[in-house]
């Protein structure tokens, strides 16, 4: 194809970021390790290591899933050697394969993090762009709800951290064994039960005539229509078990991980509600989503338990459940409410040679205390002591030291200590 744009046009879109994508300058870089950090200081409180997987993936990974929205959204393209990849979209795939890699060899339970870039070609709102980092915690060999309840504590301590409430922030709580029974009453095959889930995702999002008219699409009745609606809008455990009955294990299951957050202090962030269901057809059990009790952001985090995730990869299934945790949702809300916090570019000292001809002697200081572990910012250019001053300033530099001729001649260097107001010569051997 022959481009016709003007040089003009060609040269401003080569330098413009691609849609749904961002540049990260240095001021934003400090606040994203910031959040990043948060990420993973939390996931290391609760005990869990860390992992990374390539961005780069088999598409294969990503399409053996049916019913999902996320295949329609994949980045993929054949590569050079003529194989099919995709820029992953999620990253528990790609944990499921790192679990089978390892096969028998690997120690159950495992708790494994992961803060990872992903891409999804989708439409652009707030918070939701076409790459994205995303926070995963999973623990794999766990069967019980013992595991949800653990990553519902990390999800809401981190809250905590960075600020957030309860009267902030929610969690949706629900059972994927829910709606599996209200459509087993109706007769409903299994077949469907992953397309059902991808339509009862969109409740909050479409109106009830436009879920009618998707669920009749694909083949459920009139009646089976009315009788899930009507269950997705129950919003007490009592009420379900009056529809279930006493002996459900969707209801036993959501009354033991309601009991367990009462006993980590977390259960005024649970909001019991059963259209919960997340678009993604690997969850079998518990499923959560975090949303702004505002409702002017669309869901902040969201998981579940994927207990037959490796069987679809033909391996043996093994209880395993996570969450996802996305960066761009979080910025918007830490935004609006003013919890960013101010992440200075920050260095412990400026050293600046009061003469050229002692540019090598500031040198060798500046990289005496880098080792001692200091951070220094070295002047690498004649500037006058206002202009330094006002540097250290900047950098919220806690000492400015300046080789001058008559103290290195000594053996010294004239050191500010620009919190007290004082200064005094310093022995180039005491220096630290």
């Amino acid at each position: 194809m022959i481009d016709t744009q003007p040089p003009q046009r060609r040269e401003a879109a080569a330098l413009s970021v691609a849609p749904g994508t961002r540049d990260f300058f240095p001021d934003d870089m400090r606040v994203r390790n910031w959040l990043f950090g948060e990420f993973a200081a939390v996931s290391t409180l609760f005990g869990f290591e860390q992992f990374d997987v390539p961005v780069l993936e088999s598409e294969e990974l990503f399409v053996r899933k049916a019913g999902e929205e996320i295949t329609d959204q994949l980045y993929c393209f054949e590569d050079k050697g003529g194989r099919r990849v995709a820029l992953r979209p999620e990253l528990t795939p790609s944990l499921a394969r790192l679990i089978l890699q390892r096969g028998k060899a690997l120690t159950l339970p495992a708790k494994w993090f992961v803060v990872g870039q992903c891409w999804r070609y989708e439409r652009m709102t707030r918070g939701r762009r076409r790459e994205h980092y995303q926070w995963n915690m999973d623990i794999t060999g766990v069967p019980g709800v013992e595991a949800e309840a653990e990553l519902l504590a990390a999800i809401t301590m981190f809250f905590q951290r960075v600020g957030l409430t309860h009267t902030d922030v929610g969690i949706k709580v629900s059972s994927r064994k829910v709606l599996q029974s209200v459509l087993a009453r109706y007769g409903v095959e299994d077949s469907q039960f992953a397309k059902v889930c991808v339509i009862v995702d969109k409740i909050d999002k479409l109106p009830r005539e436009k879920i009618e008219e998707e669920l009749a699409a694909i083949g459920v009745s009139p009646s089976t229509i009315t009788g899930v609606l009507s269950a997705m809008q129950i919003r007490s455990v009592e009420e379900l078990e009056a529809l279930l009955g006493p002996t459900s294990e969707a209801v036993a299951d959501i009354r033991r991980l309601f009991d367990l957050a009462e006993g980590y202090g977390f259960k005024e962030w649970l909001v019991f509600d059963p259209s919960v269901v997340r678009g993604l057809a690997y969850y079998t059990g518990i499923v959560f989503e975090g949303f702004d009790r505002e409702g002017k952001l669309r869901a902040i985090c969201g998981g579940g338990r994927y207990d037959k995730l490796l069987g679809a990869f033909g391996g043996e299934n093994v209880p395993m459940a996570g969450f996802g945790f996305g960066d761009a949702v979080i910025m918007e809300m830490l935004k609006d409410k003013g919890l960013i916090p101010e992440c200075k570019q920050q260095v412990d000292d400026i050293v600046v040679a009061l003469d050229e001809s002692l540019r090598p002697a500031a040198s060798g200081i500046a990289m005496k205390l880098r080792r001692a572990g200091r951070r220094v910012e070295l002047v690498l250019e004649p500037k006058k002591m206002k202009w330094a001053l006002k540097h250290a300033e900047r950098l919220s530099a806690s000492r400015l030291v300046m080789v001058g001729a008559q103290e290195w001649e000594r053996g010294t260097v004239m050191v500010k200590d620009l919190a007290a107001f004082t200064q005094g010569e310093v022995a180039v051997d005491a220096l630290t």
